[in-house]
């Protein structure tokens, strides 16, 4: 796929991020989805995993607002900039560095049976907060577990956002608003 590809993802990333509409988006955009994950998986934002998605949310966006220099919020083109040259052109050092604790954080809390992997269940959970039809969740999991195993580790899971989002996976991770 293209960079073109690529960019489109990052903008469709953005709006939907960008709540109210208002070409920025801002700590309470982030904030609100780590709150609809809490809220899908019956998680109250006081519990330990409760706060470490929060925190995550929060952290991965402050990283970000401070290296742009953001005042009021970031724009599309500073969010596209940013993971550009934060998470693509620095390979996976990057990208862990940028999306990994949050990765992590949604892997633990929908994690329901304490295995440390994602089951199908788990996946279509944590989908459909984050805005993804519910109904392509089973097609989405048979693709992104490529251990053949039934469950979706960290691993999979980052490589499977890294993927989708520059582009060389059409394996829908967004959703509407």
């Amino acid at each position: 796929m293209t960079t073109a590809v690529r960019n489109d993802r990052l903008k469709q990333r953005f709006q939907k991020w960008d709540v109210n509409g208002n070409g920025y988006i801002e700590r309470s955009d982030y904030e609100a989805e780590a709150q609809r994950i809490l809220k899908a998986f019956g998680e109250s934002v006081s519990s330990p995993k409760g706060r470490a998605l929060i925190d995550a949310y929060l952290g991965m966006y402050d990283q970000m607002a401070r290296h742009v220099g953001a005042r009021q919020g970031v724009t599309e083109n500073q969010f596209v900039q940013y993971v550009e040259s934060q998470m693509f052109e620095q390979g996976d050092a990057g990208f862990n560095r940028v999306l990994r604790p949050t990765i992590t954080a949604i892997v633990n809390l929908c994690d329901t049976d304490g295995d440390g992997q994602v089951s199908p269940s788990e996946f279509k959970r944590w989908l459909g907060a984050v805005g993804v039809p519910v109904s392509e969740a089973d097609s989405a999991f048979r693709k992104l577990d490529t251990s053949g195993d039934g469950h979706l580790s960290v691993e999979e899971l980052i490589q499977a956002v890294r993927d989708f989002h520059a582009g060389t996976s059409d394996v829908s991770l967004l959703g509407g608003r």
